[in-house]
This record gives structure tokens, C-alpha cells and sequence, in this order.
């Protein structure tokens, strides 16, 4: 078409059909057309390159191909990663996706899914830890409740708290062998910069790190708490003491740390050795390479969003374990 937009009467006139029934052929009506006008409709916009618009068909039927997915932070890697892997799954079914960020509070959390369900949204996917607060977890999980009673789905990756299907992520055991593996370098002194006390996943990984510690009969680390991000790895790093090694219970914060021993002239890992949790794709170019425990997150976003669009009960809970990967950020002491 000489570089011009294609539209779908230009497609209509190809094929000789009325631009109702090239409609409904290319925009998913639920209303039947014979196989021999779909099949001349088909291969004129195969000739003339012609593509849906989604967005239209969307106004066309109402919101039963929107999917609601709500992070906590976009500006994470980790929520990155998870949050492209659903809407690329969302993508090969032809569904729109909304995106919403809470930037880490709850009410907003518990907003995003009234909104979803005032909207009709096919399905809602929430991405995040939950917090270490009965009333605030209660809430949400009647908001869902009220939303799936209406005919919605929905799906978590996070803790199976919220009576919906989940990918839960082993963050106990994963960070417990990590310690075991660090341990077994010849580390004995440690410090976990541990994130916030209520985020149940910070709690989670620093619970499994120091039990495993103890189960070696190693010293108790030194835990300090701080946000759940790149600052709070920063400044979390500042108050590790004599550690040899630390541990960063997310690898944003990890990152921060790494940050923070540079400017100081702290040589990692020669004078302190560093590890973190997730392995984001934003450290394959990180120098020293982060040794950290690896999370399928693109992986774990699709089978979200595959469980969000299935159908019926039981609720599915399926966990993810952790791979420890040990990178140049940690060394062996001699």
C-alpha cells in the first residue's frame, strides 16, 4: 500500500465483502461468517499486511480481553521482568494488558483490584510480597473474593495467602543455600542487609539465611533492616561492620551496597564479598558479577498470568525453587 496505513475497508474492498463482515473476521466477532468469505478476508489482509487493532476490538466487546496486572514498583528489574513475561504470555492470547504500580502500599493494592473489578477485567494478576499485616492481607483477599464472585480471575506470584492461584517463590530454602554455599567459601562473619521487617519475602530470605547459619553452628549475622531498594542497600552497607560477606536479600539493594563499598574504596570482593537475591537481567553487564540465587521471573510472570486465565478449583499453588549462582562478587577465604 505504498508505506500507508492499512485499514480494514481497504481490506473489505479487496476481498469484496461488506466492512461488517471483514469486522467480524479480523476483529474476533463472536458472530459467525462462512469459511469461504473468512478464508477471502484472511488472505486479503495477508496481502495488503494488515493488522488487528486490539485497542479497537477491546471498545468493540467491552473489557473481556483486559488483564490487570498491579506491581509494586515498576522501576524494579525484578517487577520488570515478572510483569513483561505476563503480558508477553497475554500478548500470543491476543489480550490487552493494563499495568499498575502501588509503589509498595497496600491500600493501593487493594484499590487497583475494586477498580479492575468496577472495570471488568478479564483477569487481575498481583506481583509482590505480601505484608506482615493480618488486617491489610484480609482485606485484599475479600476484594478478591468479591471480584472473582463477579465471574473475574486472578492470580499472585508472591505468598499463597489470598485464597487465589499462586507462584510462590521458595525464598526460605533459596537463600538458605546460599548461606550453606557462602559457608562452605570459608565465610564465618556476616551481615544481611535485610529490607523492611513487615515485607513477608525481605523476612523470608533473611529467616532462611540466618537459620541456615545456625543449623551450621556459625555466628549469628549482623541484620540490618532498611528499605527495599537500591538506597537502602546503600546506606544498609554502611553499617555492615567486620562482615567478610554480605548478603543483600534482593539484588537491588545489593547493588546498592555495591555502590556504596566503591565510592568508600572498599574492594569487592578482595576486602568484603557481596550476594544477593533474583538475578535481575540488569546485572549480566554489572562489574564484579553478582553472585546472587536466580529466580525464573519471566517464566514465573507467564505461568501467572496462564494460571489467571484458567479455569475452576482447586486454587493452584505452585512454588519455584531458587539456583544459587556463585559470581566473581564473592570470594573464597584462605
Amino acid at each position: 500500500m505504498g508505506g500507508l496505513v492499512v485499514t480494514l475497508e481497504d481490506v473489505a474492498k479487496q476481498a469484496g465483502v461488506s466492512l461488517a463482515t471483514a469486522s467480524r473476521v479480523l476483529n474476533g466477532s463472536t458472530r459467525q461468517v462462512g469459511a469461504a468469505l473468512r478464508a477471502r478476508v484472511e488472505q486479503a489482509a495477508d496481502e495488503l499486511g494488515y493488522r488487528a487493532n486490539i485497542a479497537a476490538q477491546t471498545l468493540a466487546r467491552g473489557a473481556s480481553n483486559v488483564i490487570g496486572i498491579v506491581v509494586h514498583d515498576l522501576t524494579d528489574p525484578y517487577f520488570a521482568a515478572l510483569a513483561d513475561g505476563a503480558m508477553r504470555a497475554a500478548a500470543t492470547e491476543g489480550l490487552l494488558v493494563m499495568v499498575g504500580t502501588t509503589h509498595r502500599d497496600p491500600e493501593q493494592e487493594i484499590a487497583y483490584v475494586a477498580t479492575l473489578n468496577a472495570q471488568r477485567v478479564r483477569a487481575v494478576l498481583l506481583v509482590g510480597s505480601r505484608v506482615a499485616d493480618p488486617a491489610v492481607t484480609g482485606r485484599l483477599r475479600d476484594e478478591l473474593a468479591r471480584y472473582q464472585a463477579g465471574g473475574g480471575r486472578a492470580a499472585c506470584v508472591g505468598q499463597d495467602l489470598l485464597g487465589v492461584d499462586t507462584v510462590a517463590p521458595a525464598n526460605r530454602q533459596g537463600a538458605a543455600e546460599l548461606a550453606r554455599a557462602l559457608a562452605d567459601l570459608g565465610h564465618t562473619r556476616f551481615a544481611v542487609l535485610a529490607g523492611p521487617p513487615h515485607l513477608v519475602t525481605a523476612a523470608d530470605r533473611c529467616a532462611g539465611f540466618v537459620e541456615a547459619l545456625e543449623e551450621l553452628g556459625l555466628p549469628a549475622p549482623q541484620v540490618i533492616h532498611g528499605p527495599f531498594d537500591r538506597d537502602g542497600g546503600y546506606a544498609a552497607a554502611t553499617q555492615a561492620g567486620d562482615a567478610t560477606c554480605v548478603f543483600a536479600v534482593n539484588d537491588v539493594m545489593a547493588v546498592g551496597a555495591l555502590a556504596a563499598y566503591r565510592e568508600r574504596g572498599v574492594r569487592v570482593p578482595d576486602d568484603v564479598s557481596v550476594a544477593g537475591f533474583d538475578d535481575i537481567v540488569t546485572l549480566r553487564d554489572h562489574v564484579p558479577a553478582l553472585t546472587t540465587v536466580r529466580l525464573p521471573l519471566k517464566d514465573m510472570g507467564a505461568r501467572a498470568l496462564e494460571l489467571a486465565l484458567g479455569e475452576g478449583d482447586p486454587v493452584v499453588v505452585e512454588q519455584v525453587a531458587g539456583e544459587v549462582v556463585l559470581r566473581e562478587s564473592v570470594r573464597r577465604m584462605t
